[in-house]
């Protein structure tokens, strides 16, 4: 048995590693951590756990905190199946609020729902789910790796749904209705088990949706009313990209993994600022492109100060960079553990300490926080 711990990421070290604290944007960060069980953290500029909720369910991929300063969380659906190995990875199922003693406030459950969810101000909850598709509605989807679909000769295609705070359904779209397969095709290293595989999706001001469609590259923007795109990224813009958000000028953040980059033989990542022509108005990557790559998952979010909060998902890796591009913190996720389900455990052996998302609250919007609740 070796003395030296073989977890590479916990060997350089875990907590806070950075801090110029006149330049970061004071606050909390909130983050749950994938094989954490259910414990959501919300630490200090410090890196100090401030507050931790202790939930039944595995993240689903992550929480936040809503107006008000309660939790939503998306919890693992216990007892479910895997539809296709990666499933465990991101499915979630239960999406519920959450006292800021645990309490649930209110659960919604949907085995088909990944990824994300976002509950709105009326009670609603907007998500991502699937719908399978077989036969000759399967062998269209376009591009993947032969031979690769789901039990079944399944294609697993991507839905959103909105449901009402009574559980019923009032909005959905369906990939499998609204997509063109060969505008929107796989990429041919990518299996055939998932498709487009969004992994974000987010009301925008005027009332379209906005989504990320990782294994065809693209972000786009979706009608509200007649499920048509109205608006997408032109091909190589983005790569694998995760978490599209709005911003106050109308613009969209990203994160761009980078992975099957065009014209790059090294890939990277970065966080960019795309206007709606198209062009990118800022861009963020590590001054060494190459020490900073995210291959899956990813986050940012642009904070009041004109920072941008960036989760390197699977290193842990929090840290806030300003407008310049000057990192002014960093933390390490110190939360280790393994995946419980084998399928997820014999894809990622090691013990990780990945989050999907972090999220930085000013304090006003954690009004419980201090008073012992």
């Amino acid at each position: 048995m070796s003395t030296v711990d073989q977890n590479q990421r916990r060997r350089r070290g875990t907590g806070l590693i950075a801090l110029d604290a006149e330049k970061a944007f004071e606050g909390y960060t909130l983050f749950a951590p994938l094989t954490g069980g259910g414990a959501v953290h919300l630490i200090d500029l410090r890196g100090e756990d401030v507050h931790t909720w202790r939930l039944p369910y595995r993240p689903g991929r992550h929480a936040r905190i809503l107006p008000g300063g309660n939790l939503a969380y998306n919890g693992v659906l216990p007892g479910e199946e895997a539809l296709f190995p990666m499933w465990h990875k991101y499915r979630g199922g239960v999406l519920g609020v959450y006292a800021p003693d645990g309490t649930a406030l209110r659960e919604y459950r949907d085995p088909l729902q990944h990824h994300d969810a976002h509950h709105l101000d009326d009670g609603s909850i907007l998500y991502t789910a699937l719908e399978p598709l077989t036969g000759p509605e399967a062998d269209g989807v376009r591009g993947g790796v032969p031979g690769s679909e789901a039990a079944g000769s399944t294609v697993w295609a991507d839905t959103i749904k909105q449901v009402d705070a009574e559980g019923r359904e009032v909005w959905s779209w369906s990939a499998r209705e609204q997509l063109d397969r060969e505008t929107f095709a796989l990429h041919p290293d990518y299996a055939r088990e998932h498709w487009p595989l969004i992994n974000s999706v987010a009301p925008l001001a005027d009332g379209n949706i906005l989504a990320s469609l990782r294994s065809v590259s693209a972000v786009v923007v979706i009608s509200r009313a007649t499920g048509e795109i109205l608006w997408r990224t032109a091909p190589g813009t983005v790569s694998q990209q995760h978490h599209p958000t709005e911003l106050p000028n109308g613009n969209l953040l990203v994160f761009d993994n980078g992975v099957f980059r065009p014209g790059h033989d090294v890939p990277y990542s970065r966080v960019i600022e795309i206007d709606r022509a198209g062009t990118i108005a800022w861009e963020y990557h590590d001054p060494a492109r190459e020490s900073f790559f995210a291959p899956f998952m990813g986050a940012a979010q642009r904070l009041p100060n004109g920072n941008t909060l960036v989760t390197d998902s699977p290193a842990g890796r929090l840290f806030e960079v300003t407008a310049e591009g000057i990192l002014v913190w960093e933390y390490v996720v110190p939360h280790f553990g393994g995946y419980e389900e084998a399928e997820v455990r014999g894809l990622f052996p090691a013990e990780p300490n990945a989050v999907f998302r972090a999220y930085r609250y000013a304090a006003e919007e954690l009004p419980w926080l201090g008073t012992g609740r």
